[in-house]
């Protein structure tokens, strides 16, 4: 016994004290596994039309109230390492296509819950990823043959609804109607001849609380919550636009001096020459036709006076990005100084006029003749919870448009499309030879679970409506047969193409490829080595005064 040494904690002599190594033997694997089944537990329930919404509170103590997979993780602070891979996929997929995100999610969790059993029976995480690589390839050449419905023309609004209504289904159950005739609209109007170069930015959302959702409608232009500063509020007829980044007002020198005066006379005619001067500044704007002006910075009393006296139209928008934008919708180039424009620095404009919404004094800048590159959607509502959410749905809605144009081809949606999947992969697995076998066979069998959480969250028996669902799709050359939410004829199951439920190929093709690769390279992982957190220990939060819920005495 004397030769045996017992062994000692791993690193201990290679390391700092402090550090954390998980291995393999000590199931880091299924530790990675556990985590990111935690995170896909999340959101599961906020899947499909009739998913529930989260609220989360982030640390700055902001409300979310969404079901929108991306703002949800977004917003909760992942810390474990192999979810926080999962939660970027997610990100990625938000950047790229805008919708499927929870998707994304979904199906990464379920890839690893199947793996996981496959590693209980003795496989190596080799043989998976290398499974689950063959079957994504086959899934993504056989998505391309499941597309039941193409948008041939991008240029047609009633073409672009039929796509964005499924997308905004999935998050404003019950308005998509409403809401997808509003995006249609805003992107019919800002579309260029090339759809390709259509800009996902050229939509806005303004939102404003008050009324019903009934009451929102399109802007072609932009909308400003606020008023213009002076006593002018309207221009109604086509006018000359200047936009400046500089503040308005009497120039500051750079260096402070001093200036002696002799008498009171000296000290009027100081201020008297800054004011003609500033005066001058102004009229020769007015000469130029100019009519409206639009400040980037502040806008001082004496200026202000001077432009209210020659007609002019003060608008001040403190935002860079929202002034970019406008300088988009007018066509004028922003200037760095207070001086004469040339003619083509400034732009037209129809109509700048006040209007009120709710209460709120808005601004409306708007195009009726020219062509506009931007459009705004008034949102109106009773919470800020829930104008926040309908921009996430109109948000979707735009990127899908986006999707289109890059592949305009619709597969049928409501989960018809995954319960296709199962079978087609699972058979492609029966025909794989070796071990490899059962990892393609795994991952066909978690398509199963999109149908089955949208089933769930509508209140079904899911096994009833699986059941109802393969027999559909089994019977002839058909693969339309989806989810019914509504369950109206008391069987759970719909014609997916027959009520216009489609899902945009190129996000479902995106989702898939980033949630495969999300998982093999989970799987490969089978070391986590965690150095020592920087600095000394975590102070305790202080106190805060009362309970969040207490009344406020």
């Amino acid at each position: 016994m004397s030769g045996l040494s017992l062994p000692s904690a791993p690193g201990t002599q290679l390391f700092k004290p402090g550090y954390q190594t998980y291995q393999s033997e000590d199931g880091a694997i299924s530790r990675n596994i556990t985590a990111c089944r935690e995170i896909a537990s999340i959101v599961r329930s906020s899947i499909g039309p009739c998913g529930r919404n989260k609220i989360v509170i982030n640390h700055l103590q902001k409300v979310f109230l969404t079901s929108d997979a991306a703002t949800i993780l977004r917003e909760l602070d992942v810390i474990h390492p192999a979810a926080k891979l999962m939660v970027m996929a997610c990100q990625q997929q938000e950047t790229e296509m805008g919708d499927a995100t929870n998707l994304v999610i979904v199906m990464a969790g379920e890839f690893l819950n199947q793996a996981e059993s496959l590693i209980r029976i003795g496989l190596h995480p080799a043989d998976i990823i290398q499974g689950y690589e063959l079957a994504e390839k086959f899934t993504q050449s056989e998505l391309r043959e499941l597309s039941v419905e193409k948008v041939e023309d991008l240029l047609s609004q009633t073409e672009l609804f039929k796509a964005i209504r499924p997308a905004i289904a999935s998050k404003q159950y019950g308005n998509e109607d409403l809401l997808a005739e509003l995006v249609a609209e805003a992107v019919f109007s800002v579309l260029p001849k090339n759809p390709k170069n259509f800009n996902v930015d050229n939509i806005r959302v303004v939102k404003i609380m008050g009324s019903s959702l009934d009451a929102s409608r399109v802007v072609k232009g932009m909308v400003f919550n606020r008023e213009p500063e002076g006593s002018i509020k309207k221009i109604a007829s086509k006018a000359r636009v200047g936009v400046f980044t500089c503040p308005i007002d009497i120039s500051q020198t750079e260096t402070k001096g001093t200036v002696l005066l002799h008498n009171a006379k000296e000290m009027l005619n100081f201020s008297q020459d800054e004011e003609a001067h500033l005066e001058s500044s102004i009229k020769a704007l007015a000469d130029t036709g100019m009519r409206v002006l639009v400040a980037g910075a502040n806008v001082g009393e004496l200026a202000l006076n001077y432009l209210n006296r020659y007609g002019i139209l003060v608008l001040r928008v403190p935002s860079k990005f929202d002034l970019r934008r406008l300088c988009r919708v007018v066509g004028a180039t922003p200037l760095p100084r207070l001086g004469v424009p040339m003619p083509e620095e400034m732009g037209k404009v129809d109509v700048v006029e006040t209007i009120e919404i709710g209460g709120d004094r808005v601004t409306v800048v708007r195009q009726e003749h020219e062509a506009t590159r931007t459009s705004t959607v008034v949102v109106r509502g009773a919470t800020q919870g829930l104008l926040d959410d309908v921009e996430r749905a109109i948000d979707d809605g735009v990127n899908v448009v986006k999707a289109l144009t890059k592949d305009p081809r619709l597969v049928p949606g409501a989960g018809a499309t995954e319960i296709e999947l199962v079978q087609r992969i699972v058979q492609y697995g029966e025909k794989t030879p070796g071990i490899l076998q059962h990892a393609i066979k795994k991952y066909g069998d978690a398509f199963e679970i999109v149908p089955r959480i949208l089933a769930e969250n509508s209140g079904l028996d899911a096994t009833e409506v699986l059941g109802r669902l393969y027999t559909a799709h089994g019977k002839k050359d058909d693969w339309n047969a989806g989810v019914d939410v509504d369950d109206n004829d008391g069987t759970g199951v719909l014609d997916a193409k027959e009520h216009g439920i489609f899902d945009a190929l190129s996000a479902k093709s995106w989702a898939i490829k980033l949630a495969t690769d999300t998982v093999n390279t989970i799987l490969s992982v089978d070391q986590i080595v965690m150095a020592k957190r920087a600095g000394g220990p975590a102070m305790p939060k202080q106190a805060m005064p009362g309970n969040w819920d207490a009344d406020d005495d």
